[in-house]
């Protein structure tokens, strides 16, 4: 999962699959209080830059390399990701490495002294719940509204080895489901995507 809360969880293992499913969201109030029937919400602010290469050889292959800053209750997280090409095509998920970092400004100069360019910078406004599904499975659902695009989304992810990924992606859509948000709403366009495109508009 992208978020800092996930990142104890696997930080210096072998890659695990963030098994995700996103949904735009016509009623947000609605869902946000759907969500907190079922756990505690927390809001935060990220604060997003990602990274390519001049030849945007990254984005071409489906990596991501993200450093994240991650504004929650008076504090500030850096976390640095980086996201191997997408394992399930329905939903695009993909495998990742994520651990924390003590300085966003210090992984910056690092990766631009290394070659790499700011594809984009965004800002997400983010309400986090994790939850716990009927079947014991830990996920983390959050309701996200980004400046530049309409409307609000919601993502719901847990993260699994590539084994479990099916498992995962069951458990994803069925809180899904159950907050009343069919398939017809879900969504695979990435936000950097639709952020370039709404600025180079």
């Amino acid at each position: 999962m992208e978020r800092d809360a996930s990142c104890d969880a696997h930080e210096g293992m072998s890659p695990v699959i963030e098994a995700e499913v996103k949904a735009r969201v016509d009623d947000p109030e609605q869902v946000l209080a759907a969500l907190r029937e079922r756990a505690l919400g927390e809001e935060a602010v990220y604060r997003d830059i990602y990274y390519d290469l001049p030849d945007r050889s990254l984005t071409a292959q489906g990596r991501e390399l993200r450093v994240r800053v991650i504004e929650r209750s008076g504090s500030e997280r850096v976390v640095f990701t980086y996201k191997a090409p997408v394992v399930d095509e329905e939903t695009g998920s993909k495998p990742e490495h994520e651990t924390r970092a003590e300085s966003a400004q210090a992984l910056d100069n690092i990766l631009v002294g290394l070659g790499y360019e700011h594809l984009v910078a965004l800002t997400k406004y983010c309400t986090d719940f994790p939850l716990t599904t009927t079947t014991g499975r830990e996920c983390l659902a959050t309701v996200v509204t980004v400046p530049e695009l309409e409307g609000a989304f919601i993502e719901v992810e847990t993260l699994v080895e590539e084994a479990d990924l099916s498992e995962g992606l069951t458990a994803v859509r069925g809180v899904l489901a159950e907050l009343g948000i069919g398939e017809d709403a879900f969504t695979t366009e990435q936000y950097t995507d639709a952020v370039i495109a709404y600025r180079s508009a």
